[in-house]
């Protein structure tokens, strides 16, 4: 989970050194590179890329080329610890969305828990100047769509493989960005086409290793260990483009982690209680 949250981070300062570009013409060579990384696994997994549940695959991708999109326009625009922190905000919305699409419930202190990490987005936006409310209303937007793509997969979960899932989100990313790059295309120029390559590289590395540790460890102690990320974008975005933090700022970005980090435990720890009470009836 360290190497994949490194390769995130990565990923992102690549994303940041070609923001000159459109990002959904970066969307458009990511989602490229993925298609192909995703077809090599399909052909060794045997596994079809058409899957037989098309319109919630097509609805994962589309909430996920979203999500990514709008990511990238906040990494683009403002620093990138705070661009970070704000997508942290997906879990929350999971959760909340699933309460309409999977019945499941949320228990008082979680929603405590969401509104302390909802405080600390406001406390960023208030106490810094470089982020205006539209980019944090896209990054808001962006973690929400997170929260709808993560839904939406875990409903396929199970009714298809996950590397079809997978394909799906890079496929339809990969023919809306070509759409879009039509009206609004920048030819890359030198270091930028291994910037985008990198972007591809990076990004698929950090999924590699994340479906790699969700598979050998708990869900919720993965989660924990994401939010370490927030580390490595605080240090890249100092020493690389030289963005500084305020105190304030600072502080909302512990608190949204402390809230999301909060409810990700109890969430987990009620569950266990569940499944024991269960057992002991």
């Amino acid at each position: 989970m360290f190497f994949s949250t490194v390769f995130f981070a990565l990923a992102n300062v690549f994303v940041k050194q070609v923001a000159h570009l459109p990002a959904m013409e970066i969307v458009f060579f990511r989602c490229a590179l993925g298609v192909i990384f995703c077809c090599i696994g399909l052909r060794k997994a045997g596994a079809s890329w058409r899957g037989s549940n098309r319109k919630l695959l097509l609805m994962r991708g589309l909430f996920g080329t979203t999500a990514l999109y709008l990511f990238f326009v906040t990494v683009q625009n403002i620093p990138l610890a705070s661009a970070m922190t704000i997508q942290y905000l997906s879990p929350i919305f999971t959760t909340i969305i699933a309460i309409f699409l999977l019945k499941e419930s949320v228990k008082l202190f979680q929603w405590f828990c969401y509104a302390l990490a909802f405080v600390g987005v406001l406390f960023i936006e208030q106490f810094d100047a470089r982020i205006t409310f539209v980019f944090l209303a896209l990054g808001v937007t962006s973690a929400f769509c997170s929260g709808a793509a993560y839904n939406l997969v875990r409903t396929l979960r199970g009714r298809e493989h996950p590397l079809t899932v997978v394909f799906h989100f890079q496929f339809v990313g990969l023919l809306v960005g070509s759409a879009f790059t039509v009206f609004d295309w920048q030819t890359p120029g030198g270091w930028d086409w291994l910037y985008l390559f990198l972007i591809g590289v990076f990004s698929q590395l950090g999924q590699i290793f994340l479906t790699d540790a969700l598979q050998k460890e708990r869900a919720a102690s993965v989660a924990i260990v994401n939010y370490t990320g927030l580390l490595y974008g605080l240090l890249i975005g100092w020493f690389v483009f030289g963005e500084t933090q305020t105190l304030e700022s600072l502080a909302g970005m512990i608190l949204v982690v402390a809230g999301v980090v909060l409810s990700v435990i109890y969430g987990r720890r009620q569950k266990d209680i569940e499944k024991l009470e269960a057992t002991a009836g």
